[in-house]
């Protein structure tokens, strides 16, 4: 009987063991610095190339951890349950539950996971070679696990989450990066770019483009003169260029284009024949993702499209600059002009042009307004408010003090912000007016 028990014990301990590495291996693995790895992996370190090639998939990994570890727990418990009531009777499944929990959560969970958490490439590269013959060994039962589920989603009233990837690990990846940002291991600008690569799956075009009344743009009817003269003063490589009506865009004038032009007619502009230099114009679709518009502008090797909505009516511009500005921030260079949208006051409270994005005032002022019905500041106050304010109103929105500064004609060109201690914060739809003038 002794010998029994003895191996019992063992058993429980041994799946404690590997609660501890499955719980190790998805911490580790979600952590670890892909540039690292890829560093590593070009001096030709074998378990680098093998953690990159497990972070291609991560759907195959978390299903892999998720199985692995919930069979370990689940007969970790079962044996404990076991031995308990050989020991003491029936009342020892209370005792067993109580215990294998405790040993559970410090030594299955919270110890390897702040462990891995503190030396993740080194846990990452420990791991790999162990959690490639895992995941081949599971994949079986990850593929069969999906089949269930995603049936038994297709019996729900919505369609919404028949596609959604029930084994994705965007949000776990999503967490390591808050929990590293949280912890000082990374700085909140990395952490932001970490978060905008993530993003681009769930942003559309129409989020971060230009918008029209924003473009600057060329008549087709002008004198090549003028036009250059146009193009002299704007800051930009490449100007959409209308006929007719400034909506009906017919073409896009690169300036390496009609510098080649003028010098091979002698600098002179009366021999210039503008639209002969322009090129086609591309339209997109308002809808299109942000990551399927990048993975465009590098296939077609260009770098801006006009934006049209599902009538064909041009909504404004994105360029290959907007999107690479989602994920490391604002983009300036010596031609660019300083204009500055955000200006944080002395008393706390920060004065935020109106057609500054909500994203763009997050990131800024570390905030978390919400970005799903409206794109812009100005857009989420009228989106809430209801109505067009008039300056001197003051809105209480998202646990937020907003007044508004100016109006120009049915916009609002400015705002003064404040965020409110936590404790006055108010829900969504209960902003009111709290003064007018």
């Amino acid at each position: 009987m002794s010998l029994e028990i003895g191996l019992q014990i063992a058993a429980i301990v041994i799946l404690i063991a590997m609660s501890a590495f499955f719980n190790m291996s998805e911490t580790g693995l979600t952590a670890a610095s892909r540039a690292r790895m890829h560093g590593l992996e070009q001096e030709g370190n074998a378990k680098a190339r093998l953690v990159n090639r497990l972070l291609s998939a991560p759907e195959k990994m978390i299903g892999a951890v998720l199985i692995g570890n919930t069979l370990v727990d689940v007969l970790a418990a079962a044996l404990a349950s076991s031995l308990a009531i050989q020991l003491v009777g029936d009342v020892g499944v209370v005792y067993a539950t109580g215990i294998v929990t405790i040993l559970i959560v410090i030594f299955a969970a919270v110890l390897p996971k702040t462990y891995a958490l503190a030396y993740s490439d080194r846990v990452a590269l420990f791991i790999a070679p162990v959690m490639r013959w895992i995941i081949l060994f599971l994949t079986p039962f990850t593929r069969t696990i999906e089949v269930i589920v995603r049936w038994i989603l297709s019996l729900t009233p919505t369609t919404k989450d028949d596609e959604a990837n029930i084994l994705a690990a965007h949000e776990e990846i999503r967490g390591a990066i808050d929990l590293q940002a949280k912890g000082g291991a990374v700085g909140r600008h990395d952490a932001n770019m970490l978060g905008g690569v993530l993003d681009l799956r769930d942003l559309q075009v129409s989020d971060i483009m230009v918008h029209r009344t924003k473009m600057e743009t060329l008549s087709a009817d002008d004198p090549p003169q003028l036009i250059i003269d146009e193009i002299l003063k704007s800051q930009y490589t490449r100007v959409p260029v209308w006929k007719d009506e400034p909506e009906n865009i017919v073409a896009v004038l690169n300036t390496k284009d009609l510098l080649a032009a003028l010098s091979r007619t002698g600098w002179d502009v009366s021999k210039l024949d503008i639209m002969s230099l322009a090129q086609k114009p591309w339209f997109v679709p308002d809808t299109t993702s942000v990551k399927d518009q990048l993975n465009q502008f590098l296939r077609r090797k260009a770098q801006m499209a006009l934006v049209v909505d599902e009538y064909g009516e041009v909504q404004g511009l994105i360029t290959l600059e907007d999107i690479l500005e989602e994920i490391v921030g604002q983009i300036s260079d010596e031609h660019d002009a300083v204009e500055v949208h955000i200006r944080p006051q002395a008393d706390g409270t920060v004065n935020v042009d109106g057609t500054v994005p909500i994203r763009d005032l997050n990131r800024y002022m570390d905030w978390d307004l919400p970005d799903e019905e409206a794109t812009t500041i100005a857009g989420l106050v009228v989106h809430e408010a209801q109505t067009i304010p008039e300056p001197g109103q003051v809105f209480t929105f998202y646990g937020y003090r907003m007044e508004i500064l100016r109006r120009s004609r049915n916009k609002i060109a400015a705002l003064r912000i404040k965020p409110l201690p936590r404790e006055a914060d108010q829900p969504a739809g209960s902003g009111e007016p709290a003064s007018a003038s």
